[in-house]
């Protein structure tokens, strides 16, 4: 077999096998059809002729000549359409080996733009940092552009050392904290703008994977973006100072995990947000002195996780958020100090369970809040202080409050005279 005979999603035989058996193949079909005709037609019947007229000496001519031109217009045919599997593989030849010209480039830019990050000039640094944003756009594949996020990701990963806990008086110490400061909230800017992006465009980060675990953060904008499909991860990130933005930005059917941060001295806005369906996790998040606020949030579906979250200080502000079919969870949670108010949410046909919540101090506020179909479940929570105040709620609460597995009740739970309780 000839080198030729076997070409990459083209023919696997010889072009002399592949003409025979089409001869053979159009004989066959002939003959088939020239036997059910002459069945059809009682040509058995037909009286032979002894003598050979000119009249029918011209007919088997042009029988002869058809026979011969479809023979040949069956063997253009095929040798055509060999000549198109040739040009498409070496079409196929050509485009992988431009990919492959593609890839090299894209990696010797990749290693230029790595190696920036790490010089000591902030300057070089932001130009690797535009540099990756450039490589990432250009990327030839969605698995080497999530390679150029993953760097970005990993540089606001790196240690820092935020504004409040620089030494005192020590010029150099702020001069270089500015430095990476800006570097970084380059890459958190970078992030946004593509993340703004609708997932037919181009230059859209939609889809892909972003990973903050253990990263600090003393300010950043995420306003408007849409997180739709891949994982977003603050795991065990810290919000330290400054104001962190998440308005107006809408999380897919993802997962969003902020299981672990820690909020302190800060605040981080998810006014407006909207979270449809998947899970959002802030299992053993702690709150402390900073005001977290998901005023006018929507959350449609899926689970709100607040297990075993510590609230220490500060503000977590739900009012006027809207929870439909949502499931939001304290589980375990343990309220110290602070306040968390839910004043005006709309809770309808979900679920809002603090079984087994410890409540030590702070308030838990649900003034005007709307249990419209909604449950909400206290069993087993323990109240040695604080105040969770459900007197002005509001919905069907009488027909949709989880009875409470207290008795006597506690003096921390404040209930409207109307709700009812069993031990």
């Amino acid at each position: 077999m000839t080198p030729n005979s076997r070409l990459r999603g083209g023919l696997h035989l010889p072009i002399s096998t592949v003409l025979a058996l089409t001869i053979t193949v159009a004989i066959a079909v002939a003959g088939g059809v020239f036997f059910a005709g002459w069945e059809l037609l009682g040509a058995r019947s037909l009286k032979p002729e002894r003598q050979l007229t000119a009249s029918t000496l011209f007919d088997l001519v042009k029988l002869a000549a058809g026979v011969v031109a479809g023979v040949g217009a069956l063997v253009a045919l095929v040798v055509a359409y060999r000549r198109q599997l040739v040009d498409e593989a070496g079409a196929l030849r050509e485009e992988k080996a431009a990919l492959r010209d593609i890839t090299r480039l894209h990696t010797e830019r990749f290693t230029t733009a790595v190696s920036q990050l790490g010089d000591e000039s902030a300057a070089v640094r932001l130009g690797g940092v535009h540099a990756l944003a450039g490589l990432a756009d250009d990327a030839p594949t969605p698995e080497l552009r999530q390679t150029c996020i993953d760097v970005l990701c990993a540089y606001v990963r790196l240690p820092y050392t935020a504004e409040t806990d620089l030494p005192p008086n020590n010029t150099e110490a702020r001069h270089a904290y500015l430095s990476l400061r800006e570097v970084r909230h380059t890459v958190i800017r970078l992030i946004r703008e593509h993340l703004l992006l609708a997932d037919d465009r181009p230059h859209s980060w939609q889809g892909h994977n972003f990973d903050f675990t253990n990263a600090v953060f003393d300010g950043g904008d995420f306003s408007d973006v849409q997180f739709s499909g891949g994982r977003l991860s603050f795991r065990s990130a810290r919000f330290e100072g400054g104001t962190v933005n998440f308005n107006d930005a809408e999380f897919g059917d993802g997962r969003v995990d902020f299981g672990g941060a820690v909020f302190s001295g800060c605040t981080v806005n998810f006014r407006g947000a909207r979270f449809d369906g998947g899970r959002v996790n802030f299992r053993h998040a702690v709150f402390s002195g900073c005001t977290v606020n998901f005023r006018g949030a929507r959350f449609d579906g899926g689970r709100v996780n607040f297990h075993r979250a510590a609230f220490e200080g500060g503000t977590v502000d739900f009012r006027g958020a809207e929870l439909n079919g949502s499931d939001m969870s304290f589980f375990g949670a343990a309220f110290s100090d602070g306040t968390v108010t839910f004043g005006g949410a709309e809770l309808s046909d979900g679920q809002f369970s603090f079984r087994r919540a410890e409540f030590e101090g702070g308030t838990v506020d649900f003034s005007d809040a709307d249990f419209s179909g909604a449950r909400a479940d206290f069993r087993h929570a323990v109240f040695s202080g604080g105040t969770v105040d459900l007197l002005r709620a509001r919905g069907a609460a009488p027909d949709g409050l989880v009875p409470l597995n207290v008795d006597p009740l506690p003096t921390g739970l404040r209930l409207p005279p109307t709700w009812r309780r069993t031990s």
